[in-house]
């Protein structure tokens, strides 16, 4: 997995490329515990991404709840038909805010 961030004002955009799962789930979560200090608005980039486990949902559900919070807005763009369906099932589709 590839993670690219890129803040711009407090919009933080995280890039993530390749499979969100057990064993990458961990780098995610490290990544954001950091950048999400100054931010007010994530924006999670899964263009690339291919895959998500339930450690993937669990560390998104997480940053949600963190930008919740503190007032802050965080969406999902980009994703593709599966890992539509993954948070379609599990009910994440109503929670997060997916374009």
């Amino acid at each position: 997995m590839t993670i690219s961030k890129n803040l711009e004002g407090d919009k933080l955009t995280v890039a993530v490329e390749g499979r969100l799962d057990t064993v990458t789930a961990p780098d995610l979560e490290a990544e954001l515990k950091v950048a999400l200090d100054g931010a007010k608005e994530l924006v999670m980039d899964f263009t690339k991404l291919e895959y998500i486990s339930s450690a993937g949902l669990r560390v998104l559900l997480s940053a949600f709840k963190k930008m919740d919070a503190k007032g802050g807005k965080m969406k999902v763009t980009n994703i593709n038909e599966m890992v539509r369906e993954v948070l379609d099932v599990t009910g994440l589709m109503s929670v997060l805010t997916v374009e």
